[in-house]
């Protein structure tokens, strides 16, 4: 199993935009954006994330960060597959 504090350490410098842009390479679909500028993720297979996006140059906090990949269960393999890390 793939260390969640790991993978927050190796992303912590990575612009929410690219998170986003992985997100929905990988099958999530936009089902709402909050007025508070949350945008809600749901995929086919039932994994449902919230990320919350002001800038899209703005990093996630390392809290933030950990719960949205704990809630899209990635792996290392799917964060190379998705061009997240190298």
């Amino acid at each position: 199993m793939t260390d969640i504090g790991d993978l927050v350490h190796r992303l912590r410098n990575t612009p929410v935009r690219d998170i986003v842009r992985a997100v929905e390479r990988d099958g999530f679909s936009l089902k709402r954006e909050t007025a508070s500028g949350a945008r809600i993720y749901s995929h086919g297979d039932g994994r449902l994330t919230v990320i919350h996006y002001h800038a899209g140059s703005d990093t996630l906090t390392r809290k933030t960060l950990r719960s949205v990949l704990e809630a899209l269960r990635w792996t290392e393999e799917d964060l190379k597959r998705l061009d997240l890390l190298r």
